[in-house]
């Protein structure tokens, strides 16, 4: 501590100010030195004249407690003259030792040295030779979570804020803050910004457009990502520079239309990766029912392969005595052509054509519909606010929490209640109402924060969506080109390079999915990829595995094998 203490008081009398703010410290003490001199000579005088002899050392210790003000009553004067000498040092003390000493102490000393400390927790530079790191110009629920995984994928990052005074809050929560405006070209060159990785603004449309437009005119060839909210900013956030404009509600929107069930068993795809698809399909109605995934014979029937399965929310790993029931929902992986053989096969099972009940009519509800309406899917949206009905014919006004109004809407005959207001509070209720309302309900929820996912998937969600998680992921993939996607909340697919203790060896030999419970759904070499490979399959040296599996499966898989980050085309 005190080596850290020495060095920034270095560092602060090495500038400008701190050199002036020392050179008013000294002048102070300087006059300040003056005047006990003179009243301590003046002491001895007016003692002699009153008979009374003291030593000099003495007039030094009168004058100091008199002037602080301490005033220990051992030597006093017997004459007025003397006490109105004593009134005069004892006033001019007041006025040096009690309200001018701390005043310039602080103003010069300690408010220098406190500003130089939260200059130190938040620079206004990284440092020489920072390159392939990623800047963020907001501190928000994506970027929260973006920070996370650029952490695990070992990415160096720093967050742009203005006020210094948000940078040490921002710095006090464990985030590398760096100070700066954004709009200033100068703030974007002490960040390295034409070596960087990657700049995500996530802010207002007309910030991140400010930014965009900054950052392009200094660096031609690094990546930008930038949201938007209203459907006019894209273009105009394109033009200003940015690669990759991300409308978080359509995203999400799509999302939910992809993984509604609909009443169908068909095969619903939520991801490619290459050749390589992943979609989900419902084992409701269809002859797997009742089967083990090895009974059920799906890679002989149609060449797909069993990756997981969700039941009420959760995500468990596909093993050869799971058993699939009726709320079943297959996570599998294979190419267009094997899915094109398992919907002739299974895909003419459906359950009921009644429409999806889609809670709330705000920009996520309104995007869901459109997206269900594209893929031919009845809805209806319960909406509280009567302006924000679009079809009258779509829409039921009332509340949601208002068994009247759910049943209007058709909460008893439809296949799945799709829930998306921005409240998770309020999400996590309708949650559970609709759970208790029908059991065998497909419930998709959204949740604005990740630390609300679990909970509604307690509360009885099949599947839970979130900002934060489909933001990060977009990200992710323009960073590392597509070499990780989201499958669903809290399970991702993602490319690595093969481990150099995995190499010529078979993936049952590897024992992957048992030491750390991902599964390996492709093989990517220079050849091109090997869509669900047999266990028997040998993984070669400078290939690339495809495997999929939960965040904490991911987790274990970089703690035993490293990053090893997958190569970039």
């Amino acid at each position: 501590m005190l080596k850290s203490f020495t060095a920034e008081m270095t560092s602060t009398l090495r500038s400008r100010r701190g050199r002036r703010n020392l050179r008013v410290l000294l002048r102070f003490f300087l006059v300040l030195a003056a005047m006990v001199t003179v009243y301590s000579i003046t002491f001895h005088w007016l003692m002699l004249r009153e008979g009374q002899e003291y030593t000099w050392l003495t007039g030094f210790y009168w004058t100091l407690t008199v002037m602080s003000t301490l005033g220990f009553g051992d030597i006093t004067f017997h004459t007025d003259v003397g006490r109105l000498f004593s009134i005069l040092v004892l006033l001019s003390g007041m006025i040096f030792m009690l309200i001018l000493l701390p005043f310039t102490f602080i103003e010069f000393f300690y408010e220098p040295w406190m500003k130089a400390q939260a200059e130190a927790r938040t620079p206004r530079k990284l440092p020489a030779g920072t390159r392939g790191h990623v800047l963020l110009t907001s501190l928000d629920a994506v970027t929260s979570a973006l920070v996370r995984r650029l952490e695990k994928y070992e990415y160096t990052y720093a967050l742009l804020v203005a006020d210094i005074e948000e940078a040490l809050r921002i710095h006090d929560l464990g985030f590398n803050a760096v100070v700066g405006d954004l709009d200033d070209p100068e703030t974007w060159k002490r960040v390295r910004v034409e070596k960087a990785a990657l700049v995500a603004s996530t802010g207002d449309d007309v910030t991140n457009t400010n930014v965009a437009f900054t950052v392009r005119a200094l660096a031609e060839d690094v990546p930008i990502i930038t949201s938007a909210l209203n459907e006019a900013s894209v273009d105009i956030l394109t033009l200003a520079g940015s690669n990759h404009v991300l409308r978080l509600e359509e995203m999400i929107g799509r999302s939910f239309a992809v993984r509604t069930l609909g009443g169908d068993s068909m095969s619903h795809v939520i991801g490619t990766f290459d050749e390589l698809v992943i979609a989900e399909a419902s084992a409701n109605g269809t002859p797997l029912v009742g089967k083990t995934l090895l009974q059920s014979k799906l890679r002989e029937q149609a060449g797909v392969t069993v990756v997981g399965i969700w039941e009420r929310g959760r995500f468990l790993p596909a093993r050869p005595d799971t058993e699939i029931r009726e709320n079943t929902v297959l996570v599998m992986a294979g190419s267009q052509d094997h899915f094109s053989r398992y919907d002739e096969r299974f895909g003419i099972y459906s359950a009921t054509d009644e429409p999806v009940v889609i809670l709330g009519g705000g920009r996520v509800g309104r995007a869901t519909a459109r997206a269900l309406a594209s893929q031919g899917i009845d809805y209806r949206v319960v909406e509280l606010l009567p302006e924000r009905v679009r079809d009258p014919e779509k829409y039921v006004v009332g509340d949601a929490a208002d068994l009247e109004v759910l049943q209007r809407a058709g909460i008893r005959e439809t296949s799945t209640v799709i829930i998306t207001p921005r409240d998770d509070n309020l999400n996590v209720y309708l949650t559970i109402y609709c759970r208790r309302l029908r059991a065998d309900v497909q419930i998709l929820s959204r949740a604005t924060h990740e630390r609300n996912v679990a909970t509604l998937h307690r509360a009885g969600a099949d599947s839970v969506l979130s900002y934060s998680s489909l933001g990060v992921t977009a990200v992710m993939n323009l960073l590392q080109r597509s070499s990780i996607l989201m499958v669903a909340e809290g399970v991702d697919l993602f490319a690595v390079r093969v481990p150099a203790d995995l190499a010529g060896r078979t993936i049952a030999e590897s024992s992957i999915r048992e030491q750390t419970g991902c599964s390996v759904v492709g093989i990517q070499t220079e050849r091109g990829t090997n869509v669900v490979p047999n266990p028997a399959e040998t993984l070669p040296a400078e290939a690339d595995i495809v495997l999929i599996g939960t965040v904490e499966a991911q987790e274990r898989f970089l703690e035993a094998y490293g990053s090893n980050r997958a190569k970039t085309s």
